[in-house]
């Protein structure tokens, strides 16, 4: 069986199994806040906002998704760049600009986690 990094030593279907979860799970939250926006529709105020986004189940339920959107992105990313990051594209230095690649990707999403989270539970 083929194992991919992405997973830490899990198969393949595991990867689509975790995109197609966390596809659901932003799903989810994107229809909640856009019925959110549609209910509201004379106009949000910042307080409106900032009543939603302070109670606990949605500051839990935006971590969640935003840990599912991490998720998501990583697998997508990592994907795109076996796909096209090859020798037969790269030459020789394939493994080098893949594993540069790789890290800009995870540097990326650490740094707009930890941003997010900052900004999620900050007063």
């Amino acid at each position: 069986m083929v194992t991919s990094v992405t997973s830490f030593g899990r198969s393949g279907v595991y990867d689509w199994l975790v995109q197609r979860v966390t596809a659901v799970i932003l799903l989810a939250y994107v229809l909640f806040v856009a019925g959110f926006v549609v209910n509201n529709a004379d106009g949000l105020s910042y307080l409106e906002w900032r009543a939603l986004f302070h109670q606990l189940w949605m500051r839990v339920f935006t971590l969640v998704a935003l840990l599912a959107l991490c998720a998501h992105a990583w697998i997508g990313m990592w994907t795109i760049g076996t796909d096209y990051l090859t020798k037969f594209a790269l030459g020789a230095a394939a493994p080098a600009v893949r594993l540069v690649y790789n890290l800009f990707c995870l540097a990326v999403l650490v740094v707009y986690f930890a941003w997010c989270v900052q900004i999620l539970w900050s007063a």
